[in-house]
């Protein structure tokens, strides 16, 4: 079963960073873009971060300079780099991507989701 799997979510102060990993697993020929989704409560989810296969990045203009993505293709993981957290940055952080299953057509999968929440 192909599967995306978050982790690294957690409490942290404003100011403070933390890193988020996604792996994933199965029978996976081909990995594509790599996503960072977020929602806050009571708001839509929202693209924060995507790398493409070749490593080429986006941001969304409220985290630029803050935070990072990264991918190893070979480990089949995403990860993301959050530094100077602010208590808006405060949400559910989900994994995202495009992957090639073996004996199937491309599709996209979401990962269940990591609480971060930024607070004194």
């Amino acid at each position: 079963q192909v599967q995306l799997v978050e982790s690294g979510g957690g409490l942290v102060q404003p100011g403070g960073s933390l890193r988020l990993s996604c792996a994933a697993s199965g029978s996976i020929l081909v990995i594509y873009d790599m996503r960072w989704y977020r929602q806050a409560p009571g708001k839509q989810r929202e693209l924060v971060a995507s790398i493409t296969i070749g490593g080429s990045t986006n941001y969304a203009d409220s985290v630029k300079g803050r935070f990072t993505i990264s991918r190893d293709n070979a480990k089949k993981t995403v990860d993301l780099q959050m530094n100077s957290l602010k208590p808006e940055d405060t949400a559910v952080y989900y994994c995202n991507a495009d992957m090639l299953p073996v004996l199937r057509l491309v599709e996209n999968y979401w990962g269940q989701g990591t609480q971060v929440t930024v607070s004194s």
